[in-house]
C-alpha cells in the first residue's frame, strides 16, 4: 500500500535559501525518497509556484495569504489567522491521510474543528512566543516593536492547540525539553531537515567573509547592523547576502566601499557565494531553535565564525569558531585569512553532521505515524 501523506507549508520551500524553508523542502525531498505519497498545501506570498516541488509530490495546492489589515485586529495570531483559508480545509478533507502542520503558522483548520478526524501532527520550528519576543527586542521601529510584543502575547496563548494534536515533532534538543513538559510524551525530536551533500569547493581560496540570511526578519537585520559596525574600518571585505533587499541595511552598506549587499536570485546564487568566499559569519542575538543557515553553511561553505547564541547545545560547537564581540570576531578573522581550508576540516564535519542525516529524521517521523494511522501502515 502507497503511504500518503498532508503536509501544509507556511511558505513556498523552493528556493531553499533560508532557514524555515530548507527544513520543509529537504524534509520533502527525504520523505519522497522513503516511498511517501505527499499531497502538499503552500501558502504563496511572492515566491511563486516553483516546479521543482512537482517531483516530491504527488499534488501542490497553492493558497494565498488573507488581508493583513483583518488579521491585525484578530485574537488569533496574526501568521496563523493570515493562513486560514476554506479551500486548505476542503482539499484536505478530500484525502483522509494524517497531516502534517509545518509550524502553528498552519494550524487553524484544528482549531476551527473543521477536519474529517485525520490524525494531525505539527513541527514546531520554534518556541514561537519566544521567538516572537525577541524579534521584538531586535526591533528599532516602535510600530514593528509593539507588533511583535502583542504577537507574542497570542503566540503563548494560541499554543495550547497542542494539546489537541496527536504529535509534535520539535527541531532542537532544548525546544524538546519545553515540549515535552507542557505536552508531555508525544513530543519527539527530529533534527532539522537540509542538504546532505558536501559541496565545499577546495579547489577555490575564498577571498571574502560572507553573511547571509532573510533580512525581512529584524533578528537578521541587527545581526546584520553588528557585522556592519564590525567590518566597517577593517580591510576585509564583506558580502550581505539575502533574496530580501531591506532600505536600513542598504543606506548602511552604501557608507562603506568594503561592503556590499548581494541579491540572491536562486539556490545556486548563493552556492557561488559559499564557493567563493572564505569566512562565514554567524552571528544572532536569539538562542531560539537551530538555526538552519548554520547547518546548511557547514555543508557548503568553508570556515565558520558563530557567536554563543548561534552554536551552543547545538552539537555542532567544535565545527565552528567562537566570537561574541566585534574585538573577537575581526581577531579571528585575522587568524582564519590566513589559513588554508584544508580537506580534513570536511571529514570531520561528515562524522558530526551524520547525526543530522535527514533520511533517519525522516524514518522517525514515520515510524511515528506508523504506530498510529492505517494509511501509513
Amino acid at each position: 500500500m502507497v503511504k500518503k501523506l498532508h503536509i501544509v507549508s507556511f511558505d513556498v520551500p523552493y528556493p531553499a535559501n533560508y532557514g524555515g524553508v530548507i527544513d520543509v523542502f529537504y524534509k520533502l525531498k527525504a520523505l519522497h525518497s522513503l516511498g511517501i505519497e505527499i499531497y502538499f498545501h503552500v501558502f504563496e506570498y511572492g515566491r511563486g509556484e516553483q516546479k521543482e516541488l512537482n517531483k516530491y509530490c504527488k499534488e501542490v495546492f497553492y493558497y494565498p495569504r488573507n488581508s493583513f489589515i483583518k488579521s491585525f485586529l484578530s485574537v488569533d495570531p496574526f501568521i496563523v489567522k493570515t493562513r486560514a483559508n476554506d479551500d486548505l480545509i476542503k482539499n484536505i478533507n478530500k484525502y483522509d491521510f494524517p497531516i502534517l502542520f509545518e509550524g502553528l503558522h498552519t494550524t487553524i483548520p484544528i482549531q476551527l474543528e473543521k477536519l474529517n478526524g485525520q490524525k494531525t501532527y505539527v513541527r514546531a520550528h520554534n518556541i514561537e512566543h519566544n521567538f516572537y519576543k525577541g524579534l521584538a527586542k531586535s526591533e528599532s521601529n516602535v510600530f514593528k516593536r509593539n507588533f511583535f510584543k502583542q504577537e507574542a502575547e497570542k503566540l503563548k496563548r494560541y499554543e495550547k492547540i497542542l494539546l489537541n494534536v496527536d504529535g509534535v515533532f520539535t527541531i532542537s534538543p532544548n525546544e524538546q525539553k519545553y515540549f515535552r513538559k507542557k505536552y508531555g510524551v508525544k513530543c519527539k525530536y527530529i533534527p532539522a531537515f537540509h542538504d546532505t551533500e558536501i559541496h565545499t569547493n577546495l579547489e577555490v581560496k575564498g577571498n571574502f567573509i560572507l553573511y547571509h540570511g532573510n533580512v525581512s526578519v529584524s533578528e537578521n537585520v541587527k545581526a546584520a547592523l553588528f557585522l556592519i559596525d564590525t567590518y566597517k574600518d577593517s580591510i576585509y571585505q564583506l558580502v550581505i547576502a539575502s533574496s530580501y533587499v531591506n532600505d536600513q541595511l542598504a543606506i548602511e552598506i552604501v557608507k562603506h566601499k568594503n561592503i556590499r549587499f548581494h541579491s540572491l536570485q536562486g539556490e545556486d546564487d548563493l552556492n557561488r557565494l559559499f564557493e567563493n568566499a572564505h569566512i562565514n559569519v554567524l552571528p544572532t542575538f536569539q538562542n531560539t531553535g537551530i538555526k538552519l543557515k548554520l547547518l546548511n553553511t557547514l555543508y557548503q561553505g568553508k570556515f565558520v565564525i558563530a557567536n554563543d547564541f548561534m552554536v551552543d547545545d547545538t552539537g555542532l560547537e567544535s565545527l565552528c569558531e567562537k566570537a561574541n564581540t566585534k574585538e573577537e570576531f575581526l581577531t579571528k578573522t585575522k587568524e582564519l585569512l590566513d589559513k588554508t581550508f584544508d580537506p580534513k576540516i570536511v571529514e570531520t564535519r561528515k562524522k558530526i553532521l551524520h547525526n543530522f542525516s535527514p533520511i533517519e529524521s525522516a524514518k522517525k517521523i514515520i515510524d511515528i505515524i506508523l504506530t498510529r494511522d492505517r494509511h501509513l501502515k
